[in-house]
């Protein structure tokens, strides 16, 4: 008989076997149920996830040259192209962006993860991918967005961190932010945000009204929980539609912080993380603002550093509030991290705060789709695409992959109806960070953060069908 060479792509959890280029649906013992729904996903990809086909395998290929091409610090599964936006100008460690302005965009802003010596926030020509420093002076600023209300808020990933707001970004250069105070210097248009409280910022999203949804990027340790979640509801909503464009005028200004406890009644605690829970209101430290003391007097449930989330969009346009998240997991202790879906009702629920909040898993990691960081919402075709940010040295030599999961349809279980694995990173040290799509569906963008190159590095990844 005649050797073939076999390989194996787990994904979602389930494994397809390839041998010799060609689908194999025998395994040792016989046809796996597993692989067979997988291999069905790679045959119908393009109906699925938008690609001709997904990537069977992660890299291993370790790019460490300074010199080399950014666009080989990637491959894309077959029918996607990537686009160079930036590389050799901007701040190293760019992470979470947003397009602006949203309607017709010309610029990326986003936030780059280091020290207060360094860039906070840069503007990045979408046309040139010339980079200009907008603000200084935080330490880890990782989470951006643009509001439903039209402002840009942007915070920090540190265990005292605060959220600040931003409007007129194009009329700031070399502004400077005393994150232990929150003073701003050299601008008008930004303010910190302490009605928030201070936590590890990391996923975050909000509705229109004002209400927002934000864990704290925070491991268990020695019996103690790992972050939490939380909900803001503003003292001072805002009606659907309304702009706002003095930050006076914004939710943030004041309002109530909850923490998520799931359980019913005296049914909660370590073990108790799906199901039915409540929002239990907590007041930050008066001094410090940090809201982690009193979530835990609160008996808020602990996650294992919850990272990025996003907000359902088709949920949200049918009338109910749901976000996903992923709690990334520690790969070297065999625990790969999950992504999971909380609703909350509907809006006018949630902004009363009488929904019964839900938390339910919908993919579960596994060696391969493992330590999962950001996840984005793909506008028109509802599914989420995932990032890896695994440690490479544990279990074996692999680089970070992008994943596209789709929903949960209407089999009997909760979790994805599977993942593919659409992207994979040639360099060992680097990692996918900050992906967000535009309002089409069809640009994806995403940072490759602590790349070969020593610069921030922006791909403009389209071709989805």
């Amino acid at each position: 008989m005649r050797k073939t060479r076999m390989t194996t792509a787990v994904t979602g959890g389930l494994a397809l076997v390839v041998a010799g280029g060609v689908t194999a649906w025998a395994v040792q013992g016989g046809p796996d149920a597993g692989q067979r729904h997988e291999a069905q996903l790679e045959a119908h990809a393009k109906q699925f996830f938008g690609v001709t086909s997904g990537i069977p395998q992660s890299s291993t290929e370790d790019i460490d040259d300074p010199a080399a091409d950014p666009l080989d610090l990637a491959d894309l599964a077959k029918g996607l192209h990537a686009r160079l936006v930036t590389s050799g100008v901007a701040a190293p460690n760019l992470d979470m962006a947003a397009l602006w302005p949203v309607d017709h965009p010309k610029w990326i802003l986003t936030c780059n993860e280091q020290g207060p010596a360094e860039p906070a926030v840069q503007r990045i020509n979408l046309a040139t991918g010339a980079a200009e420093t907008i603000v200084s002076g935080l330490t880890s600023c990782d989470p951006l967005h643009v509001t439903p209300w039209g402002t840009v808020i942007f915070g920090e990933e540190a265990s005292d961190g605060h959220m600040y707001e931003m409007v007129n970004p194009l009329d700031i250069t070399g502004a400077t932010i005393n994150r232990l105070t929150g003073a701003v210097t050299g601008t008008d248009d930004i303010v910190q945000r302490p009605a928030l409280g201070a936590l590890a910022f990391e996923g975050i999203g909000f509705l229109p009204s004002g209400v927002g949804y934000y864990g704290d990027e925070l491991a268990p340790s020695n019996g103690a929980p790992g972050g939490s979640y939380y909900k803001f509801i503003p003292a001072h909503p805002l009606l659907p539609g309304t702009t706002v464009t003095d930050l006076a005028d914004s939710p943030l200004t004041s309002g109530s912080i909850f923490a998520l406890r799931v359980g019913q009644g005296s049914n909660t605690g370590q073990a108790m993380q799906q199901g039915d829970g409540t929002w239990q209101p907590i007041t930050p430290d008066p001094v410090t603002g940090s809201v982690r003391a009193a979530a835990r007097a609160a008996l808020a449930t602990g996650y294992y550093r919850p990272e990025d989330l996003s907000i359902d969009e088709a949920a949200l346009a049918g009338g109910s509030v749901r976000f996903c998240g992923n709690n990334t997991g520690r790969e070297q202790a065999h625990f790969y991290g999950e992504t999971q879906c909380i609703t909350d009702g509907t809006a006018d629920q949630a902004l009363a705060n009488t929904a019964i909040p839900q938390v339910q898993l919908l993919v579960v990691g596994s060696p391969e789709y493992n330590m999962i960081d950001n996840i984005a919402y793909q506008p028109g075709r509802g599914n989420w695409i995932i990032h890896e940010d695994g440690e490479t040295e544990f279990e074996r030599p692999h680089n970070n992959d992008l994943w596209s999961c789709l929903e949960d349809g209407r089999d009997a279980d909760l979790l994805s109806d599977g993942c593919l694995r659409i992207g994979t990173l040639n360099d060992l040290d680097a990692e996918w960070t900050g992906g967000f799509f535009d309002a089409s569906g069809k640009h994806f963008y995403v940072s490759i953060q602590h790349n070969a190159t020593g610069f921030g590095t922006i791909l403009d990844i389209t071709g989805w069908r």
